[in-house]
């Protein structure tokens, strides 16, 4: 019986599968990069807000606390987001006349609230709680990177499950004590793992990864 096909379609074939396999691995290794890349993660991307508000300047200059506009993050699930009259304590005595700031001046007359848009924000379907974290040593610029050094406001973490259970897998990395939760200048200690681990007993801290924690 003669042959049907010539002799170089078996390389041809083989080159072919291999293709075939190299590319769609190419493919899986674009789109996991493309997942973890800030232009899907919104990592360090600077989004607009009606006042262009500085923590570097009013976190890390003048050492303004968390606390004095995030007032409910040690008893709520959020941290809550400061209303125009906590702003205008300072600015009906500093920067009256200031152009940028017309929109929190305009806020306090016509008592309404600014629209700012959340730069941190989980999905519908996770349950996060400030006030246990807080409570559990776990600092401010843990999550949030080092705000006091931020001109504009950026997401310093990917918000990913991943990144959580990073964390919550190994909390002895992370944790630090109460003292320092708010301490916006804060570096870990050379030896954090161990004192970490001090800490976790101390603080009786979990390393909860059940998914019901988060997804209720």
């Amino acid at each position: 019986m003669a042959q049907i096909f010539h002799r170089s379609m078996n390389l041809l074939s083989r080159v072919s599968i291999y293709g075939a396999i190299l590319v769609v691995g190419a493919l899986g290794y674009a789109l996991y990069a493309l997942a973890l890349s800030p232009w899907y993660t919104e990592q360090t991307m600077v989004r607009p807000q009606p006042v262009p508000f500085s923590h570097r300047h009013h976190a890390g200059e003048l050492g303004i606390d968390c606390r004095y506009c995030h007032s409910s993050v040690e008893k709520s699930s959020f941290a809550g987001l400061p209303p125009t009259q906590t702003c205008m304590t300072c600015h009906s005595q500093i920067w009256t006349n200031a152009a940028m700031l017309e929109p929190v001046r305009a806020s306090y007359r016509d008592d309404t609230s600014l629209a700012w848009t959340r730069v941190n924000a989980l999905p519908d379907f996770v349950y996060f709680d400030h006030s246990i974290h807080v409570s559990k040593g776990i600092g401010c610029t843990t999550c949030h990177g080092k705000i006091a050094d931020m001109a504009l406001t950026y997401r310093a973490g990917t918000l990913y499950m991943s990144w959580c259970l990073e964390c919550h897998r190994q909390p002895e990395k992370y944790v630090r004590p109460k003292s320092e939760v708010f301490n916006a200048f804060y570096e870990p200690p050379s030896n954090q793992i161990e004192s970490g681990k001090k800490l976790v007993k101390e603080y009786d801290i979990q390393s909860l990864q059940h998914c019901s924690v988060c997804h209720r």
